[in-house]
């Protein structure tokens, strides 16, 4: 018999490459949604990449509930915990934290009562960052970044808090349920949908002529394809249990990133903007015109990196390089008119 996964929230980007690939694979799938209605949408998302017919099931669960949980893990083998229920915006900083942090042990306490073999949690690199943003260099899973900096934005401390949680669940538990993180960098890549773009939105607003120019914001490009791998091998792995790995890939500045699109789409890139928007522009439109943005007004220059040598050693994870994950992230939104 195949072995069977239960990947969460499978309408997301991430879940639904793990939920194409896992099949791609021979194992039997099933997928967390909010609503019936999502089911559709997920089977014809996969179904892009693989036929689902028969080996995809699904289990109605909100991270932000308990109902759903119990009966979602029955007879599942390994969990990959993908999902991280958005937040509103909010003044609240607990608008994000508790959701994802909530969530997360939702997912613990039903896989563990069920008897999984590993579940594997997507935190994020962020949550194995320095608080300063000042701060240079190469960091590993080693480092935590800290939930009390007051200059952390909310995405930061509900990865890191919805982890730190996640772990120390696992350290008050006795039982055959293992543990495996796994924090990935900024996700592109191809899409199955042109629905729900997520980080890839950037792109595409790149492709469309809607960025202006590019702020002074540096990414680790992983591919979502490299990412997936990244989980089942966290997943399969003997070595794996118990451990934190980090899946970030090659550093780009965004524009970096317009200058890839611009010169390898030809013709199709002539809107992206490879112009450079100062810092003190970016800054003056957060405050005065788009609040959007005072988010990512603290990441301006930043420039911490991580290492990937753990992956690559105990897993044997080989990511693309970050010009491939780019532009075929850009070939796949032009083919299925999202731009």
């Amino acid at each position: 018999m195949p072995e069977s996964v239960l990947v969460t929230g499978g309408s997301g980007y991430i879940a639904g490459w793990c939920i194409a690939e896992l099949l791609h694979r021979g194992y039997d799938v099933r997928t967390t949604v909010r609503s019936p209605e999502r089911e559709r949408f997920v089977t014809e998302a996969v179904s892009t990449e693989v036929d689902p017919a028969g080996r995809l099931g699904f289990a109605i669960a909100d991270l932000t509930a308990d109902d759903g949980w119990d009966a979602a893990m029955k007879g599942v083998d390994y969990v990959l915990h993908v999902a991280s229920p958005l937040g509103a915006a909010s003044d609240d900083p607990q608008a994000l934290v508790a959701p994802a942090r909530d969530g997360t042990l939702r997912v613990l306490r039903a896989a563990t009562a069920a008897g999984v073999r590993r579940v594997v949690m997507t935190s994020a690199a962020n949550a194995a960052s320095p608080s300063s943003y000042a701060s240079e260099g190469v960091t590993d899973e080693t480092l935590w970044t800290d939930p009390d900096d007051p200059t952390l934005i909310p995405y930061r401390r509900s990865k890191t808090l919805a982890e730190r949680a996640a772990w120390d669940y696992m350290e008050g538990y006795d039982g055959p349920t293992e543990l495996t993180t796994v924090l990935p960098g900024a996700v592109f890549g191809p899409v199955l949908t042109p629905d729900n773009l997520g980080s890839v939105g950037i792109i595409a607003r790149m492709i469309s002529g809607q960025m202006a120019g590019a702020p002074r914001i540096g990414l680790e490009v992983v591919d979502v394809r490299d990412l997936v791998d990244a989980h089942i091998l966290a997943m399969t792995s003997s070595v794996a249990a118990g451990q934190r790995f980090l899946a970030t890939g090659e550093f780009l500045w965004m524009t970096d990133m317009a200058r890839i699109l611009r010169d390898g789409l030809g013709e199709r890139g002539r809107r992206v903007r490879t112009r450079r928007i100062p810092d003190f522009a970016v800054r003056l439109t957060a405050r005065f015109k788009d609040p959007s943005l005072r988010e990512i007004t603290p990441s301006l220059g930043r420039r911490n990196r991580h290492s990937t040598e753990k992956a690559r050693t105990l897993l044997g994870w080989q990511p693309r390089p970050a010009r491939e994950a780019v532009l075929d992230c850009a070939d796949s939104l032009i083919a299925h008119g999202a731009v």
